[in-house]
């Protein structure tokens, strides 16, 4: 049986780990590799890095930050921001990251996704999605760190990145990023339906019932989440136990 992951994500932004609601409103969080190494001792699954403004600031992600942070840890380490080629991507694994993830550079030349897979191997591209639910009722797919809107549906963009090559989608819902107050679970399950790939869901958790609500009902094979963590408001130890006492498989 496949374990579900729990993911601390860093949110990077001039070296140091930040969290905002809804996107804005940033504020900081803390050092980057203090948190990393925590999270690792700790007995997170994976841990994410994500240079927010790479894209937007038309730069690279910070490696030699990227460095410092693998050498304190022992788990899958996937890293994203303002990756835009193979050598990019290179770089990054040289530098100690096992997976990259692309977003605004993949949804402006998909075959980029193409190229990293088949540099790579499909399971070291994550596609990330940031995404907001419309007064339509319908979920598209925003650039940039979320500052421009597209006229593209989530799950249209997915599958696309999916046959391009994407090996997993780390899904974030603006609508419900640092709200805590639960995880999209229609868009997310919409997904996990329809694609042969693992979908990480993010944007929302609070709770551990939210963690368990976005495995059972979402059917998320991941669940990442910053604040919570950050901030000391759950310990990963705890969650774990909380969802092995739901009959959540995940590792000790």
């Amino acid at each position: 049986m496949l374990t579900k992951r729990i993911i601390p994500c860093l949110d990077i932004r001039d070296g140091r780990t930040v969290k905002g609601v809804n996107f804005e409103n940033i504020r900081d969080a803390g050092d980057p590799v203090e948190l990393g190494a925590l999270y690792a001792h700790e007995g997170a699954d994976e841990l994410v890095f994500l240079d927010i403004t790479a894209t937007n600031e038309k730069r690279k992600t910070l490696s030699e930050l990227v460095n410092r942070i693998s050498h304190k840890i022992n788990i899958p380490f996937t890293v994203g921001g303002g990756i835009s080629s193979v050598d990019d991507v290179r770089v990054l694994l040289n530098n100690g990251a096992d997976k990259i993830s692309v977003n605004t550079a993949a949804y402006k030349d998909p075959s980029l996704v193409e190229r990293l897979a088949n540099e790579f191997g499909s399971q070291c591209v994550v596609l990330a999605i940031d995404t907001k639910q419309e007064e339509d009722g319908e979920w598209y797919v925003y650039l940039n760190g979320g500052r421009v809107k597209t006229d593209t549906k989530c799950s249209e963009w997915a599958a696309k990145a999916v046959e391009m090559g994407a090996g997993e989608i780390l899904l974030t819902s603006m609508n419900h990023d640092g709200t805590k107050k639960g995880f999209a679970l229609d868009i997310t399950r919409k997904l996990a339906d329809a694609l042969p790939v693992p979908i990480i869901a993010s944007g929302g958790g609070g709770t551990m019932e939210h963690f368990t609500d976005v495995f059972e009902n979402g059917k998320a094979d991941a669940a990442l989440a910053a604040s919570i963590f950050h901030y000391g408001e759950i310990a990963i130890p705890e969650l774990k136990k909380f969802l092995r006492a739901k009959n959540i498989a995940v590792r000790h």
